[in-house]
């Protein structure tokens, strides 16, 4: 690097310059780095001359020279540290510094003799000249070409690095976004920002769209740019499918919307006719689908066609209701209520037998209503009738087990499996998801089986869905379960509750209550909740259901009191989930299990911690999985223990781990991976959803208003297997009761659902009627 370039860095600002000797700590995915430093020159107050230094390092490399800016820490417990914002690296001036240099680590196979050879030839500013000119490389004696060809490939390529961390620091960027930037852009990261800024909203986690249009703003690209508007036309709809749920956006909205995004002022508004004519270059381009009045992002159009295209082969298979006679079923269902000692209702009867002789059945109900004795019914009448085997042993891979039981989470499958008694797996796992690799099966590998259930349908969002779908053999009979009062899916969709509106699928409402004794509301209160209703003696106590009535400011207090009563009784942390509905504020999740974990874990000599970001784990802790990890067989939605914390010097990997339980399976988090955890004492009622809990504490306070729904309350509540707690605002939760879900997703699956299949039955009808004439 030239002078002239590194005189960007002004030297009146604080640096420290100094050799790396030791890294602590390095994370390769986001190039975070905690180094030890000795010391050669500084202009801030440092008490030592080996100091450490933390910040986000590309490339670093030990025992070479660099210059750090940024600022001094004092940490309570080792001192001074030094957090680093920019840095540069110092090439070496004198000859016996070059020497040392080109015969480092970064050029391996160039000993010290070819070194001094070529400072001999080029002098102490050999690496300037060869930066200038790589081929003055050729004039050293007895180099050879490839070795020429590596010193200057080497030294061009952290040239570039310097380059263009050096333009992205001029650009606004910090070390740690411009490290994004650089790794996925390389050297071309410049031309690339510079010829298409709003490329990073869709490339770099962390980069949103107000950003990149200020940086598309200081070069020229204002007001009704075309790249401009495109850009804002992708992010909007994309916002408004991760955030609200929507599939398609009507065009006047998305017209409007986009407007509002673009226009800074009245001086520099975009024209409705511009934003127009770039949506019609998106829709040639590919990026972009209209169809009608409807806007569409691509996956999301071609996720919804292939749901409807899936439902209608399925629902086009025939013969099943003529394969067994109605004394066979009966005759079949006598014997199992036998065996089993039970009774089954008559709208329970009715849902087994439409589920034996139909392709494609909805199975939908509250709580209590029986939806699991119906799923156990449907598969052992499932494999009397046709002489197969339950016993999981009996199978082989050329002869697979032909029962399927899914469910969007690990603890939902769980639930199934253990309610049932038969294996269950997540949609995940069934469908073989590889992460960022795609799924093993779709409809050219379809799975294998002649039954499937999927439970928890209202959780699977519009891809999921499609991807299942299409990845089911033919012919296969499928039952849908779910409760359509529930919450929708987190992700695009409502595919659930399409399903059910279109009534083109047969479909059994369980109504009856069941799952009830005398001295149990829970239930009663579900339903009475799903109605729309307000008990009257909500804050009265019953057997198993209490109301603690207090302010927001005494939430997190009461939660605890509650939490640490049902701990004395003999109740384990993994009995007892706190849920909330929002994350920050004095009654959030945060501040909830940041109290919870002091009562319930609290610390001691003999726990180990590990600090990541702004939280503290302790052997002991609680912890919810964010993601699913199919590598390890952990999904989004499962809670395990902290079983186990090692320090860095003690593991292979030289990087601080923490071990997670989940239920008996120990899976190993290195430190950089933490940020796919976080503690579980309170979680959200979104992610409790596919989950019971023995005993649930719900808070609702005024403060949750935005958040306050019916169908988020009767999700928390019936998550309750044994014991509910509600502690806050009467009013408030009143109010949540009486608020319906305002945030209605625009979808077109039931209209298309309802166009492509009652069309087909419409083709049959006309056939049957031509027939009847000719006769």
């Amino acid at each position: 690097m030239t002078n002239e370039t590194l005189d960007l860095f002004s030297e009146e600002k604080k640096y420290v310059k100094g050799t790396p000797h030791h890294i602590v700590f390095r994370n390769d995915d986001n190039a975070y780095t905690v180094l030890r430093i000795r010391v050669q020159e500084t202009n801030e107050a440092i008490e030592s001359k080996d100091i450490a230094i933390f910040g986000y390092f590309p490339v670093i490399h030990l025992h070479e020279s660099y210059q750090f800016f940024g600022q001094l820490k004092k940490h309570p417990k080792y001192g001074q540290q030094y957090e680093v914002t920019q840095f540069r690296k110092l090439l070496p001036q004198s000859k016996d510094g070059v020497v040392q240099y080109l015969s480092g680590e970064l050029f391996p196979g160039i000993g010290q003799t070819t070194a001094e050879r070529i400072v001999a030839h080029l002098g102490e500013n050999a690496i300037s000249k060869i930066l200038n000119q790589p081929e003055v490389l050729s004039e050293v004696p007895k180099l050879q070409e490839d070795k020429a060809l590596q010193i200057a490939e080497t030294l061009l390529a952290h040239e570039g690095l310097e380059k263009v961390l050096i333009a992205l620091s001029d650009y606004g960027f910090g070390t740690q976004l411009s490290t994004k930037i650089y790794q996925t852009y390389g050297n071309e990261a410049i031309s690339m920002i510079e010829s298409n800024p709003y490329q990073l909203v869709q490339d770099i986690e962390g980069v949103g769209f107000q950003r990149a249009d200020e940086l598309g703003r200081r070069l020229g690209l204002i007001g009704d740019h075309p790249e401009r508007i495109q850009a804002g036309c992708l992010y909007w709809l994309n916002e408004k499918a991760m955030n609200e749920g929507h599939v398609y956006m009507p065009f006047e909205e998305v017209i409007a919307g986009v407007q509002a995004l673009l226009t800074m002022s009245k001086a520099e508004e975009v024209s409705t006719e511009s934003i127009e004519k770039e949506i019609n270059i998106l829709e040639e381009e590919g990026l972009l689908i209209v169809e009608g009045e409807h806007v569409y992002l691509p996956s999301l159009y071609f996720a919804e066609k292939g749901i409807v295209t899936s439902i209608k082969k399925l629902s086009e298979q025939t013969d099943f209701e003529s394969e067994f006679s109605e004394s066979e079923f009966l005759e079949a269902l006598g014997e199992l209520e036998e065996r089993l000692s039970i009774q089954y209702a008559p709208s329970q009867k009715e849902a087994i037998q439409k589920a034996i002789q139909s392709p494609l059945m909805l199975l939908t109900g509250g709580p209590g209503t029986g939806k699991t004795t119906v799923i156990k019914g449907i598969v052992e009448i499932f494999a009397e009738l046709r002489g197969l085997s339950l016993n999981e042993k009996e199978y082989n891979q050329d002869n697979p087990y032909p029962f399927i039981l899914a469910a969007p989470t690990g603890r939902a499958a769980k639930r199934m499996s253990e309610s049932t008694g038969l294996p269950a797996v997540t949609i995940h796992r069934l469908l073989g998801w590889r992460g960022g690799s795609g799924f093993d099966h779709d409809e050219e590998h379809p799975i294998e089986g002649k039954l499937l259930i999927i439970d928890e349908m209202s959780m699977v969002d519009l891809w999921l869905a499609n991807q299942l779908f299409k990845s089911l053999p033919l012919p296969m009979q499928v039952i849908i379960v779910g409760d359509e009062d529930q919450l929708p899916s987190v992700g695009p969709g409502q595919v659930l509750n399409d399903f059910l509106h279109s009534e083109v699928i047969p479909t059994v409402r369980l109504t009856d209550i069941y799952r009830q004794s005398e001295d149990s509301s829970i239930i009663e209160l579900a339903h009475e909740i799903k109605k729309g209703q307000v008990p009257k003696e909500l804050a009265k106590p019953t057997g198993d259901r209490s109301f603690f009535s207090c302010h927001q400011n005494q939430i997190v207090d009461v939660v605890s009191q509650v939490c640490q009563n049902a701990v004395k009784k003999g109740y384990t942390p993994m009995d007892i989930q706190v849920l909330a509905p929002i994350y920050r504020g004095n009654a959030g999740i945060d501040a909830m299990n940041q109290a919870l974990q002091e009562l319930l874990n609290p610390e001691s000599e003999q726990k180990r911690t590990l600090t990541f970001g702004d939280k503290l784990y302790r052997t002991g802790d609680k912890v919810l999985q964010l993601v699913n990890n199919p590598d390890q067989g952990v999904f989004n939605g499962d809670i395990g223990e902290v079983v186990a914390i090692f320090r860095a010097k003690e593991t292979t990997d030289k990087e601080d781990q923490l071990v997670v339980s989940f239920d008996g399976k120990e899976i190993t988090y290195l430190k950089r991976d933490l940020h796919q955890i976080t503690l579980a004492y309170c979680c959200s009622i979104h992610k409790s959803q596919g989950s019971e809990f023995p005993i649930v504490v719900l808070p609702i306070v005024k403060g949750y208003h935005r958040m306050l729904r019916r169908n988020l309350i009767y999700t928390a509540i019936t998550r309750s297997k044994s014991f509910l707690i509600l502690c806050g605002d009467e009013q408030a939760f009143a109010y949540s009761i009486q608020q319906t879900d305002s945030g209605t997703r625009h979808s077109a699956l039931k209209d298309k659902l309802v166009e492509r299949l009652q069309s087909v039955d419409d083709d049959w009808e006309d056939v049957f009627m031509s027939e009847e004439g000719d006769v």
